[in-house]
């Protein structure tokens, strides 16, 4: 068992396997051996003849093959007892080679085999015993005999179990481990889509604001000199927003200094600068707001902030709209946000499937919501979100 530390603890520095099984099997050996060596001068008994020795020598070698056949070895241990105590008058404990394997077996999870093997040894014993009219097992014995009998098949059964026990929760630390390693695996791959949806939102509105503004700036750039510069300032703003989001939006792959300015979240209170600045683009937006505005929790702040910019992106990008229209509705739990054109797509335009909506509607389903996009009943093209808020 290790220590909490992870250091090997006492018990693992003990032998163990075929190290612990030979090392067990020459101490039953030698234990018994000294036993009929010494039952001559100390016990007033008989000297162990020769085949005792070899069934001595059958016996506790057979222990060295108890783990990978624990039946075997109990019914080898057995008819070498069987045989040893109506042939010896040594007697002595040489039945612990049977006990020995009979906790193997029972320790292997062959309970029922163990309690069979036991019953015809007890059974076999008394009928010996009362066989030759020598008691040699004395008085009480073979109550005794029973109940090591039983006490080893318990044991064996309890560590059976015990073993059991410890492989189903390592298998239990195990899986959570690998839960804990696919769940983090799973939070970074979300993080990376969320950064990457952030960055293709706020690269794609910014710069095809930026793009319509240059195009705007190049033919005015001698016929209205005057609208030239409105796109070139325009140009500026959006460059300067692209730059603020991508900062704010980078920001949480890295440590930020305590005293660095905080950059303000993207939210539905920002949603005026953001029409002013796809108008300058020369879009009219007009937005409208049904029932009573109220703070979102972040998340869904910044989705339908983020949703509204795409759609309006998509807009300036792939329809021929003059007008659009952004629909704000806070309902009991959810909020609801639309925008709608009234333009015909142009040959470039996304299909229902494109990146854009599809990163508009991961970003709907990430927090329980649902999104809707395709042509409109009257023409033009309609996105419409319902999120939880």
């Amino acid at each position: 068992m290790r220590a909490l530390d992870g250091r090997p603890g006492p018990l693992d520095r003990l032998p163990s396997g075929r190290t612990a099984d030979a090392i067990l099997a020459a101490g039953c050996f030698l234990a018994l051996a000294v036993i009929g060596l010494l039952a001559p001068h100390v016990l007033d008994r008989a000297a162990l003849p020769v085949h005792g020795w070899a069934l001595l020598t059958v016996a506790c070698g057979a222990l060295y093959f108890r783990r990978g056949h624990p039946i075997a070895v109990a019914v080898v241990t057995f008819v070498a007892c069987a045989i040893y105590y109506p042939t010896t008058a040594t007697d002595g404990p040489f039945v612990i080679t049977f006990a020995i394997a009979l906790y193997t077996v029972a320790a292997a999870g062959r309970l029922v085999t163990a309690c069979l093997l036991g019953g015809v040894a007890m059974a076999g014993i008394v009928y010996g015993d009362n066989r030759d009219g020598m008691n040699h097992l004395a008085d009480a014995a073979p109550f005794l005999l029973a109940g090591w009998f039983v006490a080893v098949i318990a044991i064996g059964g309890v560590v059976r179990n015990r073993h059991a026990y410890l492989r189903e929760a390592e298998e239990r630390a195990r899986a959570a481990e690998r839960g804990h390693e696919a769940e983090a695996r799973r939070r970074a791959i979300e993080e990376r889509l969320r950064i990457a949806r952030e960055l293709h939102d706020v690269l794609g509105h910014n710069i095809s604001l930026i793009n319509v503004q240059a195009t705007a700036a190049l033919h005015g750039l001698h016929r209205e000199p005057e609208r030239a510069e409105d796109a070139l300032t325009a140009i500026k703003q959006a460059s300067k927003e692209t730059l603020r989001e991508m900062r704010a939006t980078l920001g949480v792959l890295r440590q930020v200094d305590e005293a660095a300015p905080v950059t303000p979240a993207s939210g539905l209170a920002r949603l005026d600068e953001l029409t002013r600045g796809v108008s300058a683009a020369g879009l009219t937006i007009r937005t409208e707001v049904a029932g009573e505005p109220r703070p979102l929790p972040a998340e869904a702040d910044l989705a339908a902030y983020r949703i509204v910019q795409e759609a309006l992106t998509n807009v300036t990008r792939h329809s021929e709209a003059s007008t659009a229209v952004v629909r704000i509705r806070y309902g009991d739990g959810d909020v609801t946000v639309s925008v709608e054109d009234d333009g015909a797509p142009v040959s470039a335009a996304p299909s229902g499937n494109g990146s854009g909506i599809r990163g508009m509607r991961e970003r709907a389903a990430s927090l329980g919501g649902s999104l809707d996009a395709g042509p409109g009943p009257d023409g033009g093209f309609t996105v419409r979100a319902r999120l939880p808020a």
